[in-house]
């Protein structure tokens, strides 16, 4: 037995801005075999400094021993964490909060030369109004012009340049039913507010809305709606629906290993009703989202929480008790809201209210308004949708998160000295666990050479929050989805809907475990079950303790908010899985101070983007609606089943008035395209 029960190891290595380190963070510590609980301390700066637990548990006697220590590395290890030893907490980060300055005489006249100057479509009327419609799916992509869609980064940047835009005088925006999460909505309510900082007006119109669309207006100097308006103020709900009896029914057998108690993707093709751990999730979901929504609300509109909660369970529909009550500022239908407008800007009514639309608006470049140039370069890497490793048959650029792709961008700005840090915008519910280790590895080797945040969105879960975890500091809003620490695979069989269609399959193999995913016509037999359960378990092991190293957690204390529950950010951040709340610009004012930039001084982001699809991919796309039984069956399966299968995702929870259905299971789809066609 080791004398040594107990050992703690300091290891320094000096992370200069044109040196390369003496020792990679990523580079593997290996530990004699009885060590079973390492605990990793890493957080970067000019010295980055490593404090590694390992912990005999042959025995129950734990001694510390310090083998070696740099004094100056001391100072550095004290500024990232308290006098606990624990991580610095979200204080300890620059806000990022917008504000306001007006522009001197300079700086103004040096804009006007701009504008003159600047290509006729980027040219705007004095005097006009930014007319944004917000209303169904809106991605965290940059759109190009010849994308259709709204595009949450050019929705954001719009309401920044409206606010210094000596053209612009307001905002009208019209707000309608939007498919997106809560993160999303987080950052667009954000940015109104600062917009008003500005002292412009900001005016908003709502014929069709629920509490998420409110979330927004009520953010908005006056609000309006017409006499007709459709409106719940309800409540919050959240759905769980099961494909157990269904496929029961059809002759579809799933066996699915989910390694994780809350893990509940798979449970919509094993169960028939809901677990009592995903509904112990989705309630704390529901009450996080419910409590935040009512405080905003509460403060916004200078009521108390109790006045709130009764409104909304009693149930109302007429228009005229929302101005009464003072939820609205007025009921007018959008012509007279736009009469209002000109009388504002003191438009006679005969004349046209010189408006410019969100397209339009979104190519006025930052530059012409003086709002970037700066010398130093921050990347920005943008990963939306589902995780697979390749592209495939049927990809086109907007097919999720492609890792081969993925990695390239990593590897370009590695090897780059124009970044000086480096920020990854993950809205991602996971997918392929291989793919998600793939890009944990590169964007560990990138935080080797310069700081590297990772911002999340609405979602940033299983997988997701598998890339998420190799970055130096992770951001989240209050409500973006993410956890999900756990792994599912399986296969279907399908011997009795073959036996039903009178389609047969025979195999021939060499091999005790050759037909482990291959016979879909038959159940696993023991020792196939025992090696899948065995494999799965594996994954998850891997993925837990990559997340424990990441985090500087011990793997124990790892393994009680992992298990494949799903947080929200503001619970995320208490248990040690996100270092801050907030958006992108938060996330740039870290960058800034990661990178030593001052915090008052420009910064180019470098939108490292999709291209966009070609004619080829788009035409390839329809064809994907004309496939066979076979091909059906198979996407079916692709979800959860392949040689090397194993998928870190999130299941795709629906949330009524709340969630939306961005990453709703496709499976769900696929099925019902296969059962309409029986």
């Amino acid at each position: 037995m080791s004398r040594f029960l107990a050992t703690t190891v300091h290891i320094s290595a000096a992370i200069l801005t044109k040196s390369r380190p003496q020792l990679h963070l990523s580079s593997p510590i290996f530990f004699p075999p009885h060590f079973t609980s390492v605990t990793y301390y890493c957080r970067p700066k000019l010295h980055r400094s490593i404090s590694v637990r390992a912990v005999d548990s042959s025995s129950d006697t734990k001694s510390d021993d310090v083998l070696s220590e740099n004094q100056e590395d001391k100072s550095e290890f004290k500024s990232e964490f308290d006098n606990n030893g624990s991580l610095r907490g979200d204080g300890d980060y620059p806000s990022g909060e917008f504000e306001f300055e007006s522009p001197g005489a300079w700086k103004s006249f040096v804009v006007k030369l701009r504008m003159l100057i600047a290509y006729p479509w980027q040219r705007v009327r004095k005097g006009s109004v930014l007319e944004m419609k917000l209303r169904g799916q809106i991605s965290d992509q940059v759109k190009t012009r010849f994308s259709s869609g709204l595009s949450l980064p050019q929705i954001c940047e719009n309401l920044i340049k409206a606010a210094y835009d000596p053209r612009i005088s307001g905002v009208y925006l019209h707000i309608e039913t939007l498919n997106c999460g809560w993160g999303k909505i987080e950052e667009i309510r954000r940015h109104i507010l600062d917009f008003r900082k500005s002292g412009k007006f900001i005016i908003g119109y709502a014929p069709t809305w629920s509490e998420k669309e409110y979330y927004l207006g009520c953010a908005c100097e006056e609000l309006y709606a017409p006499p007709s308006a459709y409106f719940s103020l309800y409540g919050l709900s959240a759905q769980a629906s099961f494909l157990g009896g269904v496929l029961e029914k059809v002759g579809v057998q799933p066996q699915v290993q989910r390694i994780g108690k809350y893990k509940s993707a798979g449970d919509q093709l094993m169960r028939k009703n809901i677990s009592e751990e995903n509904r112990e999730v989705l309630t704390t979901l529901v009450d996080n989202i419910y409590g935040n929504w009512v405080d905003k609300i509460s403060q916004a509109k200078g009521k108390k929480k109790e006045d709130i909660e009764s409104f909304i369970n009693d149930g109302v529909y007429q228009v005229e008790k929302l101005k009464e009550d003072g939820w609205i500022t007025d009921i007018k239908y959008d012509d007279e809201v736009t009469s209002m407008l000109k009388t504002k800007l003191g438009i006679v009514e005969e004349k046209k209210l010189p408006v410019v639309d969100y397209k339009k608006y979104s190519r006025v470049r930052k530059w012409t308004l003086g709002l970037s140039g700066g010398r130093d370069r921050i990347a920005v890497i943008r990963a939306s949708g589902s995780i697979s490793r390749v592209r495939g048959p049927f990809s086109s650029p907007s097919s999720g998160i492609i890792a081969e792709q993925f990695i390239e961008k990593i590897r370009t700005v590695r090897e780059s000295k124009r970044y000086k840090a480096v920020i990854i915008r993950i809205d991602s519910p996971g997918g392929d666990a291989l793919a998600s280790d793939l890009m944990w590895r590169e964007i560990r080797l990138l935080a080797a050479s310069k700081p590297v945040i990772a911002s999340m969105v609405d979602v940033a879960a299983s997988g997701g929050y598998y890339m998420a975890m190799a970055a130096q500091t992770i951001l989240s809003e209050n409500l973006t989805l993410t956890g999900s620490i756990g792994v599912v695979t399986g296969k279907f069989n399908l011997g009795k809907l073959y036996e039903r269609i009178g389609f047969n399959k025979e195999i021939i193999s060499k091999g005790r475990y050759a037909e482990l995913t291959a016979a879909d016509q038959r159940p696993f037999s023991p020792d196939e079950e025992k090696l899948f359960a065995e494999s799965a378990q594996n994954s998850y092991k891997q993925f837990r303790n990559k997340a424990a190293f990441s985090r500087s957690m011990s793997v124990d204390k790892m393994e009680e908010i992992a298990q494949g529950r799903v947080w929200t950010g503001n619970d995320a951040a208490s248990r040690g899985l996100v270092d801050a709340i907030g958006g992108f610009s938060r996330a740039v004012a870290i960058a800034k101070q990661m990178a030593n930039i001052p915090q008052d001084k420009q910064v180019t982001l470098v939108e490292l983007s999709k291209s966009s699809p070609s004619l080829p991919e788009i035409l390839s796309g329809i064809g994907s609606s004309v496939i066979g039984i076979d091909t059906t069956l198979k996407q079916l399966l692709d979800g959860l089943t392949s040689s090397d299968g194993v998928q870190a995702r999130m299941d795709g929870i629906m949330f009524q008035r709340s969630e939306g259905s961005s990453f709703a299971n496709p499976i769900f789809d696929v099925l019902k395209d296969y059962l309409s066609s029986l």
